[in-house]
């Protein structure tokens, strides 16, 4: 059946009040700084892995203006363990230049023009923040059109025409309950295996329902094998304390607190450490994706009776977990540490 834009909109608001999730940014009204902080945690990040890290920031940094006056190491060690870290990068360049403009921009056109914040994040902070029409279209709501239509372009090449379909659906009233609502739509109950069709407020009009198969789609392209590398990590201890480095302020992991590191190569090489010391291999490895490669980190440690002349900071053992080590080191620090 052809989908009628106002029953489909009426139908999927009304299911959004009876059933919308509580989440800690979501507020009447809507906060700027809330959406748009919340909005850059979710990328690449669940809901659930965001929410404790949203709790702690706004405990912390109640405002954009006290998260702009933030020194960047705070703000880096915060963000520890959420990953995708050029993320909290951005967010502090982003909130110094809203601070400096004195609020956030209310239109997408300001809005994507701030450090950080793509098509996506500019569209759900007009729409949700300050009610703009804005079209916005996140994994979720990917999935709900590509049902309703029932599109079958694989993804990624399918995502102007699901794009064109939100927009078609996008009401100017109350945009970003609208929005809100598909992004609940497709988290609970179209969700990417074993949709709820049987709960759904607008499955009516789904063409992936009435296909009997719904999901099948969206479709998606194969992905490439991701490419592996590897390298060292050093744990260096002199007396109760261990080496940390901070690594370049650009670049993956930039500004973390980390290990010290060999290179990461596309094949193994025999390690340069850091300093001279009785380097014994520790039995195991690290394995962890990140978006583009996938990486294989080996751990040697080393323990000196006087600190050696390196830059660094040293760390207590004990304390190691208060360091906000990013989630590769500090699954080596564990491996050397037990």
């Amino acid at each position: 059946m052809p989908v009628e834009v106002s029953a489909f909109q009426s139908a999927l608001l009304a299911w959004y009040e009876a059933h919308a999730r509580a989440l800690p940014w979501r507020e009447r009204p809507a906060e700027p700084y809330r959406v748009w902080l919340s909005e850059v945690m979710l990328q690449q990040t669940t809901v659930a892995a965001a929410i404790p890290y949203f709790e702690r920031f706004t405990a912390r940094w109640p405002t954009v203006g006290s998260l702009a006056a933030a020194d960047d190491a705070d703000v880096m060690q915060a963000w520890a363990g959420l990953g995708y870290y050029a993320r909290a990068r951005n967010l502090l360049a982003c909130a110094r230049v809203v601070t400096a403009l004195g609020g956030f921009p209310r239109s997408e056109a300001e809005l994507r023009a701030l450090p950080g914040i793509g098509a996506y994040t500019a569209a759900a902070v007009a729409s949700i923040a300050f009610g703009g029409a804005a079209v916005v279209v996140d994994g979720n709501i990917e999935r709900v059109m590509a049902r309703l239509f029932g599109v079958t372009t694989p993804l990624p090449a399918a995502r102007p025409e699901l794009r064109a379909h939100a927009a078609a659906l996008t009401p100017h009233h109350r945009p970003g309950d609208h929005a809100q609502a598909l992004m609940d739509l497709g988290a609970t109950i179209c969700t990417p295996r074993s949709p709820r069709c049987d709960a759904c407020p607008v499955a009516v009009w789904c063409a992936g329902r009435a296909s009997g198969d719904p999901a099948r789609l969206p479709l998606r392209l194969a992905k490439p094998a991701r490419p592996v590398r590897h390298g060292t990590a050093f744990w260096l201890t002199v007396g109760g304390d261990v080496l940390l480095v901070r690594r370049p302020p650009r670049g993956l992991l930039g500004g973390m607190l980390a290990l010290p590191t060999t290179e990461w190569t596309t094949m193994p090489i025999h390690p340069l450490v850091p300093v001279a010391a009785d380097w014994q291999p520790v039995p195991g490895e690290v394995r962890h994706v990140f978006s583009h490669f996938e990486l294989h980190l080996t751990v040697a440690v080393a323990a000196l009776t006087s600190r050696p002349l390196i830059t660094g900071e040293w760390w207590p053992r004990e304390r190691i977990g208060e360091a906000g080590l990013p989630t590769v080191f500090a699954r080596a620090a564990a491996l050397a540490a037990a």
